[in-house]
């Protein structure tokens, strides 16, 4: 009996030991993950705005690394749950998630398990059987997209006695004696510009259904979506321009320079403004424009007849717009980014450790701190918690700053983030004088990250032809996105509606913010 015990004892102790080793493997895997996490968040907050291919490579090998543990974590935790025997080199499972309700717009499938009898009384007949109630688990299932094919029949009539034929005329259709519906040339679009699918990689998914397209073909749908949507996209633009507020970025994509093979760099400018922050009552929309180069005439062109304030960037190709013409005060107010000033101190300090660098870094935070407290709020109230709380604030930090200056080299860099910031004092603090602007730029720099996403897949644009396409596409698409819109849903619509002629002469109805009107009263 004693000898049995201590074997037991042993194994016990055996068995203790391996699981201390494999938890503590675990832990190691675990950190890992952290700190790859934590580098992913960091590289990803520097990527946007930086054209170094070496970041952004760096930023692929740390998703591919991160994927992986998480996976190999994932797979061990089925493992697991199987009874099965996991690798000691596998990190442990992460905690469990809030799991949230799935939406109930979904359309559900019952499945109903009726339990096995097993009778122990011999009268467990189940209609004799009491119901004390139930547990539903509801699952997330996907049902894959299939194509299918619409037949448009026409039958032909005659008339004996008068030899009359009759026939309804052929159905009004995207492409003239073309294949494709309105759902698949959105599909395709959206694939493309929204989810960074080329078109040669659409092609090969299209052909594991059995339907052979051609990327040429695929190309010539999105040449004719472009003339269907340009109009609409027109329309957006204007009713920006027509805004009293509005924000602007631009960002670079490689143009193809035909006979030369190499690729020379374009832009795309966005114009955009969201009356929400400041309870206006306008709805938010996103107006891109394309440009062959960034000569200082292309946003003035673009913004001839603009009239207000603008959030922009230090671009001197702005500088014209803010300049007065004769006698006639400036029609353009700049309103300069307060994350620009950001982060140009927050990079000063991430590499330098320098006080004054963290000391910047916190005064702005109380500015962001007190436009959190209002944002969404109406403009009169904006413009008196900033007059209270912002304006002191501010006073403070110009103070501090021309003090600081005075101490640190000019030709440091946190000489330059302080020049940066005094040296453009005046268009920083600008949102404090009205309540509909905003503290910073973020809206325009966040609708060009798709861009940028799509921008990295497609590697350059065909012409400058193919830029101002694209840019129609990014209207429509980012515009619906802002209003509450499904952009795939939403573009199969209108190029529905403007093929069959049912709204030809009301543009305005496809509107994003007007389709989304019409189809909830619809509903």
């Amino acid at each position: 009996m004693e000898d049995a015990l201590a074997i037991l004892q042993a194994e016990n102790a055996a068995l203790r030991a391996q699981l201390a080793e494999r938890d503590a493997a675990l832990d190691v895997a675990n950190a890992q993950i952290e700190a790859l996490s934590f580098n992913l968040a960091v590289l990803r907050r520097r990527q946007f705005g930086q054209s170094s291919e070496r970041l952004a490579t760096e930023i692929e090998q740390l998703e591919l690394r991160l994927e992986d543990l998480e996976e190999s974590r994932s797979e061990q935790s089925a493992a697991r749950a199987q009874g099965e025997p996991v690798d000691a080199s596998a990190s442990k499972a992460r905690k469990p998630a809030i799991r949230k309700p799935l939406p109930p717009h979904l359309p559900r499938e019952t499945v109903v398990h009726e339990p096995e009898i097993i009778c122990t009384c011999g009268d467990c007949d189940r209609s004799k059987l009491t119901r004390l109630g139930e547990d539903v688990t509801e699952v997330l299932e996907k049902i894959p997209a299939r194509l299918k094919v619409i037949r448009h029949v026409r039958p032909r009539y005659a008339c004996r006695k008068c030899e009359g034929v009759f026939q309804a005329p052929a159905p009004d259709l995207p492409i003239e004696r073309g294949r494709p519906g309105a759902g698949l040339i959105a599909n395709i679009l959206v694939g493309k510009f929204c989810d960074g699918l080329p078109l040669y990689r659409q092609s090969v998914i299209l052909a594991r259904e059995g339907i052979d397209i051609d990327r040429a073909t695929l190309a010539d749908w999105l040449g004719h979506a472009a003339w269907w949507l340009a109009p609409l996209a027109a329309l957006i633009g204007q009713y920006v321009m027509g805004l009293p507020v509005i924000h602007t970025d631009d960002t670079t994509v490689k143009v193809l320079a035909p006979g030369h093979g190499k690729t020379r760099t374009g832009r795309f400018w966005v114009y955009a403004a969201d009356p929400r922050v400041w309870s206006g009552t306008g709805p938010p929309a996103a107006f891109y424009r394309y440009s062959p180069d960034r000569d200082g005439e292309r946003p003035r062109a673009h913004l001839a007849g603009f009239s207000g304030f603008l959030h922009a960037d230090a671009y001197v190709g702005y500088g014209a717009l803010y300049r007065s013409s004769g006698q006639l005060a400036p029609r353009v107010t700049h309103v300069a980014c307060f994350a620009h000033a950001r982060r140009k101190f927050f990079e000063v300090w991430e590499a330098t450790k320098s006080p004054i660098a963290e000391d910047a870094v916190r005064r702005i935070a109380r500015l962001y701190e007190v436009e959190a407290e209002i944002v969404g709020r109406a403009a009169d109230v904006r413009l008196a918690a900033r007059r209270t709380h912002s304006k002191p604030l501010l006073d403070e930090f110009h103070t501090w700053a021309n003090d600081q200056r005075r101490r640190v080299s000019g030709k440091t860099a946190l000489g330059r983030a302080l020049n940066y910031a005094l040296s453009r004092w005046e268009a920083l603090t600008c949102f404090a004088l009205d309540g509909r602007l905003s503290i910073d730029n973020n809206l325009s720099e966040r609708l060009l990250r798709g861009v940028a996403i799509t921008r990295k897949n497609f590697m350059f644009v065909g012409s400058d032809r193919g830029g101002d396409r694209a840019a129609v596409f990014y209207t429509l698409i980012e515009t619906a996105k802002l209003n509450g819109l499904d952009p795939e849903a939403y573009v199969g619509a209108i190029i529905d509606r403007m093929a069959t002629g049912h709204v030809s002469k009301k543009l305005d109805a496809l509107l994003p913010w007007n389709f989304k009107l019409a189809e909830a009263k619809a509903a």
